[in-house]
């Protein structure tokens, strides 16, 4: 079990957290593209929501035809470097692989694309082309995955894109939200500023949608509207203490340490609260920046967590501890985090029972919340027309329409939170259904 050193500078920062998947050299991709067996049906290609065909940028890379086999993975999808590093791979594409029926490692899917692709950006090959100019324009409201994929996909039939975004960097959840030993930020910039420098979209930074007014104004300059706003601030619990020093939301703690490194004190014992890959994350984030004892707390079975395994396992390895079928009763501590109040929880009839007669405290000096995020409901109430459901997410028809014709969406907004490349092909197949639109009209 690793045991991490709090890191001081920039360079012991990068070594807490290597990154998981790396870069393969030529030879490594030479080899492992060798491997294929380029099956007839695929069923990698089906297992990925953006529909890659894989097994020809795979023999592309074989045959040395890194830019074809870019060509071929950016086709699909526009965030195919990032997707390369950060997809649940397992689960997806590699999970689909017939080598899992043979007790043969699967081909490294990711990583190959993750190569090509790399290999690409660097040699500024030119492989995209702006469509003919038609006169429109399209306004996107958030510069995430799914809103640079809209961007891209409209930038290639022709129209005019403005995204507005609300902080200071591309890429929302890729570069804010994603823990540093999947990629670095250094890399997802990379991409962004690829493709913005081949398809010419412009991004407003610091450009936040709050008013009536300011939806108003885009209603009246835009020709369409793409919201791709993702998920809010981490949701409030509503336990006593809750409002401490040292109570901090997942979301929030994992884009400080994305934006700040080693700048960031993570003191000697976190309690992080939830079972979701965010709760793996942060776990595993705190025990990298050299806290001592770091508890996983979930509220039901080790079964029941909504983690990936591979998640709770590189959590695990990074000297994280768990606690199971427990929930949070109340914060204490004066001023300060000092612990954790929690009671146990049992099934009883199928249903998840707290036991208030079996309690206890973790002390602790700090406290993570990874238990999800708020929709951003604020912006949809200012939408006309805007049909919501029962979850706050935006109703969409088959074209990625809204019930306000101008207004598309994608992404967090219509999923409720799902993976990066959920969003990108939402992104894309919404520019296309906005152009069907325009042209009917």
């Amino acid at each position: 079990m690793a045991e991490y050193k709090r890191p001081k500078t920039k360079e012991e920062f990068d070594k807490n957290f290597k990154q998981k998947k790396p870069l393969m050299n030529d030879t490594e991709a030479y080899y492992e593209a060798s491997r294929c067996l380029f099956c007839y049906d695929a069923p990698c290609i089906k297992a990925c929501p953006t529909g890659i065909d894989i097994p020809l940028f795979i023999k592309q890379i074989h045959t040395d035809n890194i830019t074809g086999a870019s060509k071929t993975i950016f086709d699909s999808n526009w965030l195919g470097n990032a997707c390369g590093v950060v997809c649940p791979t397992g689960v997806l594409c590699e999970g689909a692989c017939v080598y899992n029926h043979q007790d043969v490692p699967p081909i490294q899917i990711g990583r190959l694309q993750n190569y090509a692709t790399n290999k690409t950006i660097d040699a500024e090959k030119v492989i995209f082309k702006v469509g003919e100019p038609n006169g429109k324009k399209i306004a996107i409201i958030g510069a995430g995955p799914a809103g640079i994929a809209c961007a891209c996909e409209a930038r290639t039939l022709g129209y005019d894109v403005d995204i507005f975004e609300a902080k200071e960097k591309p890429s929302g959840l890729t570069v804010y939200g994603i823990a540093p030993y999947k990629i670095t930020n250094e890399e997802v910039l990379k991409e962004v500023e690829y493709l913005q420098s081949q398809l010419g979209f412009k991004i407003k930074y610091n450009n936040a949608i709050n008013s009536k007014a300011e939806l108003k104004s885009l209603e009246t300059n835009y020709d369409a509207i793409f919201v791709g706003v993702g998920l809010g601030k981490t949701r409030s619990l509503g336990l006593e203490g809750e409002d401490k020093e040292n109570v901090i939301g997942a979301v929030e703690f994992i884009e400080a340490l994305r934006m700040k490194q080693h700048q960031v004190k993570v003191p000697a014992k976190v309690v992080v609260l939830g079972g979701g890959n965010t709760a793996m994350d942060a776990a595993s984030e705190a025990a990298r920046m050299g806290a001592r004892k770091t508890v996983l707390a979930y509220r039901s079975s080790r079964q029941k967590m909504g983690a990936y395994k591979f998640e709770y396992n590189l959590a695990i390895s990074a000297g994280v501890d768990s606690l199971f079928n427990v929930t949070p009763i109340a914060i204490t501590g004066k001023g300060k985090v000092e612990g954790v109040k929690f009671a146990k929880t049992e099934m009883v009839d199928g249903k998840l029972k707290t036991n208030m007669n079996n309690t206890f405290v973790v002390r602790c000096d700090m406290v993570i919340k990874a238990t999800g995020q708020a929709k951003q409901g604020h912006l949809y109430d200012m939408i006309a027309d805007l049909d919501i459901d029962g979850k706050t997410r935006i109703k969409i028809n088959d074209e990625f329409q809204t019930s306000n014709p101008k207004y598309f969406a994608g992404g967090d907004t219509v999923n409720g939170g799902a993976e990066v490349v959920n969003a990108a092909y939402d992104g894309k197949m919404a520019a296309q259904g906005i152009h069907n639109w325009l042209n009917k009209k």
